[in-house]
């Protein structure tokens, strides 16, 4: 063992014994944050704004304190853009995390000194982590490689601004720097295409043991080196012991990767956004995230199915429960309150609280009352690949209201195959009772002959990128929407169909 290898493993060991004060005092660290957090702003303009000089409880912050999303931030976010301090938290931004918005363009998320810190930090646990539940820290001596957005940063009111994968690429410790791949120079490229070609040639000979990125964009690295070598990934670098994920479940891709690297590798998930660092998968084991309670995150949660009611009840951690769809709130060292981040999760487990993502609020099929979410189509789609011989690339699901011929609406599933099913009826079936055996509404709407039975619309080898870079959205830290209750999406796929 290296000593590289050997003071990985006395470092995480130490970072556990922290880690394990917090988890064996979830809720108290959760007050902690609380009360930090209204203590260090009550002097900045939103702190004076909303009274909290007079909040002493969870209560009176509901009370005081609606939830927002960045629309209703905005104006708060142009004061700082417009020079002002101790605006949202003391002081200014270090920096503005550049992100994409629906209605208002570019969105700009304030990050603060205290915040990155703790970004950086998280991401360091989640390896050290893995490193003291498996014992295995000699990929640390191999060369790794982060795909993420370019690190040049552009101004916004004299504060940098970039996207999240680009602002961490600049705290990269010094002693990963000699690991770390691609070059600087390739990872400003800011063609995605391009940059991936490069980052292939700059890889291809080196000893590659541990690979990070959103699941869609590695695939497509991982292609392009298949497309070179003419070999698998896993036998192209014999040490890659470790993917690195986060931003997309991994289960519609993990056959499909499976194949490309020829063998099995260990994974870690991640839930990291510009908002905050708010889970890591801390074990091989157990399903879930750990959600990090004790990193300037305050959290609240609202029951997904009351979220868009008049006034949704928020609970504080104390009183989730197991199983059940919330929409995520979060208030943090970087000035946002009580903030709709726009995803929900669920608890797995509360002993330590452990959450998947099940999706986003904002993103599901309720055209006919059905409210179908993102974990429910990405179970079904695992189910059918498990079960059949087919590999996928990518898929969205869209409902289909106004059919030809007068025939009953239905969902409608875009899907691109990397290797189709040799029955695409038995495909199509087993999703479909999936997705009656999860979600009652839409067994009832299926039963009512309000919907026929789902149907599969095949998307030609490469159509997804195609139509990402059509719009713009090719690489970096851009997902393929799972999940839309119109036909943006599904109309701007009509030209990549298998015809």
């Amino acid at each position: 063992m290296s000593l590289k290898a050997l003071a990985a493993k006395i470092f995480a060991r130490r970072v556990a014994r922290r880690t394990a004060k917090w988890v064996n005092r979830p809720v108290q660290a959760q007050q902690k944050v609380f009360y930090d957090l209204i203590t260090k702003a009550k002097q900045t303009q939103f702190g004076k704004d909303h009274g909290f000089d007079h909040i002493r409880s969870h209560n009176d912050f509901v009370e005081k304190v609606p939830i927002r999303d960045y629309e209703e931030l905005k104006g708060y976010v142009q004061n700082i853009i417009d020079g002002k301090n101790d605006v949202l938290w003391p002081g200014k931004p270090i920096y503005f995390g550049k992100t994409s918005g629906t209605t208002s363009g570019a969105k700009y998320i304030p990050i603060t000194k205290e915040s990155i810190k703790y970004q950086v930090q998280a991401s360091r646990n989640a390896i050290l982590s893995y490193i003291h539940e498996t014992g295995n820290a000699d990929f640390v001596d191999g060369k790794m490689i982060f795909l993420q957005g370019s690190p040049v940063l552009e101004e916004k009111g004299g504060i940098k601004l970039g996207r999240l994968s680009g602002i961490s690429a600049h705290y990269v410790p010094n002693y990963l720097q000699k690991n770390r791949l691609p070059s600087w120079e390739t990872n400003c490229i800011e063609d995605w295409e391009t940059k991936v070609d490069k980052i292939v040639e700059e890889t291809e000979q080196q000893n590659m043991t541990v690979i990070a990125g959103i699941p869609s964009w590695v695939q497509m690295y991982f292609e392009k080196l298949h497309a070179k070598t003419g070999k698998k990934v896993g036998e192209l670098f014999q040490e890659f012991q470790l993917f690195i994920y986060g931003g997309v479940n991994y289960e519609p891709y993990r056959a499909k990767f499976e194949n490309l690297i020829g063998r099995k590798v260990d994974s870690i998930e991640l839930f990291p956004a510009s908002e905050g660092f708010f889970a890591y998968q801390d074990s091989q084991k157990e399903k879930g995230m750990l959600l990090l309670l004790d990193s300037g995150i305050f959290y609240e949660f609202i029951k997904a199915d009351e979220f868009f009611s008049e006034n949704p009840k928020r609970i504080t951690i104390a009183d989730v429960e197991l199983d059940v769809d919330y929409a995520m709130v979060i208030s943090t060292n970087a000035g946002l309150w009580a903030y709709d981040i726009g995803d929900t999760v669920r608890f797995v487990s509360k002993d330590p609280y452990r959450i998947i993502v099940s999706g986003r609020i904002k993103h599901f099929i309720s055209a006919f009352g059905e409210h179908v979410i993102a974990k429910e189509v990405e179970e079904a789609l695992k189910l059918a690949v498990d079960q059949t011989d087919a590999l996928v690339n990518e898929f969205t699901v869209a409902p289909q209201t106004n059919p030809e011929k007068g025939e009953l609406p239905y969902h409608e599933w875009f899907i691109e195959f990397e290797r189709p099913p040799s029955d695409i009826s038995k495909f199509s079936s087993i999703m479909e009772e999936s997705m009656k055996k999860q979600n009652s509404y839409y067994y009832d709407l299926i039963a009512g002959n309000i919907l026929q039975p789902l149907k599969v619309t095949v998307i030609k080898p490469g159509g997804f990128q195609e139509y990402m870079k059509a719009v713009g959205k090719l690489g970096g830290q851009n997902k393929v929407q799972r999940l839309s209750n119109d036909r943006k999406l599904a109309d701007g796929l009509q030209p990549f169909k298998m015809r």
